[in-house]
């Protein structure tokens, strides 16, 4: 297992103390990173999304109002 130091503000040690008192806080710490990994991990393929998203629209011709209420008709029939 690895050893990672990290210098945090004195509240939020005290905090973090009271609010885990009795816990084992390395487990506490290391669920509370692979959380932020994996909401970092959301963010970034979010972003590729939104990437892609925009660079399809660019290619695509505009459709009209009437053109998508046409296709959802025949996509219901």
């Amino acid at each position: 297992m690895a050893t990672m130091n990290f210098s945090i503000p004195d509240e939020v040690k005290e905090a973090f103390n009271k609010a885990f008192a009795g816990e084992n806080k390395s487990a506490i710490v290391a669920r509370l990173m692979l959380q932020a990994i994996d909401e970092a991990e959301r963010s970034r393929r979010s972003r590729g999304f939104v990437e892609r998203l925009r660079a399809i629209r660019e290619q695509a011709n505009p459709v009209t109002a009437e053109e998508v209420a046409r296709a959802r008709r025949e996509l219901r029939e």
